[in-house]
Parts: structure tokens; sequence; C-alpha cells
């Protein structure tokens, strides 16, 4: 189990300069890099929106070049 800072899947809404759309999940995507534990990375969050609802589907780390990967392949599109 990872320890997520509590607040942190709220952060990455409210501050989240990148927003995808994931083809393959149909959900959409907001990725921001955050410091844990002494290390930047890019983390991703998964959420549905409807209307004014915001469902957060999970929210994890992402591989170092996964971003581009899925970028690069059309999964993820703006």
């Amino acid at each position: 189990m990872r320890a997520i800072p509590k607040g942190l899947p709220k952060q990455i809404w409210l501050e989240a300069k990148e927003r995808y759309y994931d083809r393959a999940t149909q959900h959409y995507v907001a990725v921001m890099s955050y410091e844990l534990r002494d290390r930047v990375r890019e983390w991703a969050l998964s959420y549905d929106e409807a209307g004014d609802i915001i469902q957060l589907i999970t929210v994890h780390p992402l591989k170092e070049l996964q971003k581009l990967s899925r970028i690069k392949t059309g999964r993820w599109q703006r």
C-alpha cells in the first residue's frame, strides 16, 4: 500500500496543467509533478466528470516514460 498524502488527489485536481482523456479506460487524467520522499515524480489522477460531479478513480506515480508513451500511441488525448 502506498503512503500517498491525503490531500494529494485534490491538489492534483486543482493545480494540474496537463489534462488528458484516456481512450483505453474512458476516464480523464490530470498530471502534475510532486515531490515525495525527496524525489520529484509525475503523478496521474484518473477521474470521471459528469456535470458538477467529479469522481476520483485513482492516483498513482507515473513511470519514467509512461506519459510520453501514452501520448505517442494516442491512448491519452488532450
